[in-house]
């Protein structure tokens, strides 16, 4: 029964990358359409700046934002006693 359900989501997998792979030919069209005004290139700098570089500098200000802004601490925490519960009769 495990193969069946695997073949089926295999199936099911394939067809649905292959009908997304169809739906998606017109972007990769080489004509222009009317009113396509594309700008200026990025260089490799800037790519590797706005896809890679900006997003780990925002996750680092969170983190930090995160880390200097908590207030709790280690003396208030609760922690689970070490103890087990005893059952009650």
């Amino acid at each position: 029964m495990d193969k069946k359900n695997a073949l089926r989501a295999g199936a099911l997998a394939a067809g649905t990358t292959l009908m997304m792979l169809l739906m998606t030919s017109p972007a990769l069209a080489l004509t222009r359409d009317d009113g396509d005004d594309p700008g200026p290139g990025l260089s490799v700098v800037e790519t590797l700046g706005l896809y890679v570089v900006a997003p780990l500098a925002i996750f680092a200000v969170i983190t930090g934002l995160v880390m200097v802004l908590d207030r709790s601490h280690p003396d208030l925490r609760h922690t689970a006693t070490k103890g087990k519960a005893k059952a009650g009769a």
